[in-house]
């Protein structure tokens, strides 16, 4: 059974992980992949990832019609690069860069949608 202890630690860990991920991208130094390289359990990268998919489809759901459909393929397939590396820490640690990165790209996107539309 999965404690919700674990859920909020995977969500809180999404949130820092997209934190320092702008970070880096706004040119900070390699904070997003030192978090990653902490987490050593597939457990705990797995709730990661799972905070991750929750804040992306959130993110999916106020994008117009066609940047959704995009955004929900790109997800089938951060989810099949996700078993492929079911039991593989540092092929998961790549999934999540991937899904962290998708998540930005989706806030990113919905700010333009948004000047867009007025």
């Amino acid at each position: 059974m999965t404690a919700p202890d674990d859920l909020t630690a995977g969500r809180d860990r999404a949130d820092e992980l997209l934190r320092r991920l702008a970070d880096d991208e706004a040119g900070g130094g390699g904070a997003a992949e030192a978090l990653l390289e902490e987490l050593t359990e597939v457990r705990d990268l797995a709730f990661l990832g799972a905070g991750l998919t929750a804040i992306a489809r959130t993110e999916g759901r106020a994008l117009p019609p066609a940047q959704r459909a995009q955004a929900a393929t790109r997800q089938v397939h951060l989810g099949v690069m996700r078993d492929r590396a079911r039991t593989d820490p540092a092929g998961l640690r790549v999934w999540l860069r991937r899904a962290a990165e998708e998540v930005l790209l989706l806030r990113r996107l919905r700010e333009a949608a948004d000047r867009l539309a007025g």
